[in-house]
């Protein structure tokens, strides 16, 4: 029996900067509890990213307590809660000793360019000495790469002195991403992950749904390596051991830009979302067609529920969107506050014919150049401060365009409009450029936690309490293009002219 709000369904969303616990009342929008609190970033070297992962698990946990506590307090139980579903930053990968649950290293963040020499070695390992990024692409959908798990795993093998250790005594590890750390900390130590958390790992054959013995081979994945079960994106995992919700099934698992596109409603062929954070990340639905991309996207798993067919997608990622805006705070000293973009925005008629390209680790889709670097150009005696602001805002568009024309080339149907959520989307200038950019209509929803709404609708999939069929009703807010199509010309040919400039600077 259902208590005051009704069945309710919680999401973790564990993202790069941190993390929350989200109540949700069954099929509806409706945020009935949350608690958000941030994880500390390690920066040990000049492109070295981590995090601790028990800080990460403690945070998960705090913010499930501090969310519950908040449910008690406006009348709900915790009963009420029938089921939870993850989400969380993809590729970034733990590993762990089975028997204290004590990570071996700290978690290696998506982001963290450490592993540049690694994917140089991996490439001379390609067959017929071509260094062909793309070699492993027909089964794994992706390109060697800094962002993806096995790599990261290949340099912690190869550099970590306790991993190595373990492998040396023949002992055992754990391997996982966010979602399979967390579960396992949650459960009674169930090692799982779902498909489209490890379709972004290298070592998933995209056609089985399988770990490829082909793949871990040509990585030197070592036999005392355990990888986790794959499972649906909707089935329980494990029931939740203590704590506030102890007994409370995990049925619902999604990588953050998968669970942002279920959320979006974006569940069939056609449909496209772009999520605004740290990075961004465009997905088209591809249905169940397992899209072989000729024009440098990703072939991905968009989710799979239960025992049905896997829907896909293919993905661009651009790295660097609203970082680009930490970066001129923090170590540009540009501004004190993030308050203070609108106003500096505001401050200059337009961009100043400055353009500016923060390929700070590299550049992702579709370029895919580890080697590319930042750079601003067309800076003048005349350029102010809300020049390059507007730039960097711009910037996060160009590459969101750079992206969509390779999907049409890719799918051969434009899009007719693109969902978007994210952080970002708060700032009506960036909307209202990107709409400019792309030249076409940019929806905005009203619920903007869509990213947690995914996790919790395939938890609640899971036990019977969400169908998938429902369409979640919401209003969005339209933003629609204002400038000429010779003026989006213009301004496109300039950026691709800064990307030149930043493509292949940091060769040795």
């Amino acid at each position: 029996m259902s208590g005051k709000f009704g069945n309710l369904i919680g999401a973790i969303d564990e993202g790069t900067s941190s993390s929350r616990f989200i109540i949700f009342r069954a099929e509806s929008t409706e945020i009935i509890a949350s608690h958000q609190k941030s994880v500390t970033n390690i920066f040990p070297c000049e492109g070295w990213y981590e995090q601790d992962p028990m800080e990460i698990i403690n945070v998960v946990r705090d913010c499930i307590e501090k969310a519950v506590e908040q449910l008690i307090e406006l009348g709900g139980h915790p009963s009420d809660i029938k089921a939870v579903g993850i989400t969380n930053q993809r590729e970034s990968t733990i590993v762990w000793d089975p028997e204290s649950g004590q990570p071996l290293y700290n978690c290696i963040i998506w982001s963290d360019i450490r592993t540049t020499s690694t994917v140089d070695y991996l490439l001379d390992k390609v067959p017929n000495k071509t260094r062909n990024k793309n070699y492993l692409k027909p089964l794994c959908g992706l390109p060697l790469s800094t962002y993806f798990s096995a790599v990261k795993l290949k340099w912690l093998l190869d550099n970590a002195q306790t991993v190595q250790a373990y492998v040396r005594n023949n002992k055992q590890m754990m391997f996982g991403t966010i979602d399979t750390w967390i579960m396992w900390n949650l459960t009674d130590q169930m090692h799982v992950t779902d498909v489209t958390n490890a379709s972004r790992t290298m070592l998933m054959n995209l056609e089985t749904l399988e770990w490829d013995p082909i793949l871990k081979k040509f990585f030197d994945i070592p036999p005392n390596v355990v990888l986790p079960a794959i499972k649906s994106s909707s089935e329980i995992y494990g029931n939740i051991i203590n704590g506030a919700l102890k007994g409370i099934p995990i049925s619902g698992c999604l990588g953050d830009q998968q669970a942002a596109l279920v959320g979006q409603g974006c569940m069939h062929l056609g449909d496209a979302k772009c999520t605004y954070g740290t990075g961004c990340f465009l997905l088209y639905c591809t249905g169940g067609n397992n899209v072989d991309s000729e024009h440098g996207l990703l072939t991905t798993v968009a989710y799979q529920l239960g025992d049905r067919f896997p829907v896909y997608a293919l993905e661009g990622s651009v790295a660097v969107a609203g970082a680009s805006l930490s970066w001129l705070k923090d170590n540009i000293e540009l501004f004190e506050s993030f308050s203070e973009i609108d106003s500096l925005v505001k401050s200059v008629p337009d961009n100043g014919d400055v353009y500016f390209v923060p390929a700070f680790s590299g550049l992702f889709a579709p370029h895919w150049d580890s080697e590319a670097r930042g750079i601003i150009c067309g800076i003048t005696e005349e350029t102010q401060r809300g020049h390059i602001v507007r730039a960097a805002l711009e910037s996060v568009c160009f590459q969101v365009k750079d992206i969509l024309d390779a999907m049409n080339l890719e799918c051969g149907t434009p899009l007719s409009k693109l969902k978007v959520d994210g952080g970002m989307t708060n700032n009506n200038f960036l909307m209202q450029t990107q709409s400019d950019i792309i030249g076409l209509e940019v929806m905005k929803p009203a619920m903007v936690e869509t990213t947690s709404l995914g996790a919790a609708m395939v938890a609640g999939n899971a036990v019977g309490l969400w169908n998938m069929d429902l369409k979640v009703e919401g209003n969005s807010r339209i933003y629609k293009p204002k400038i000429t199509d010779d003026e989006r010309e213009m301004r496109f040919t300039k950026w691709k002219m800064a990307i030149e400039r930043s493509l292949g600077w940091d060769q040795n």
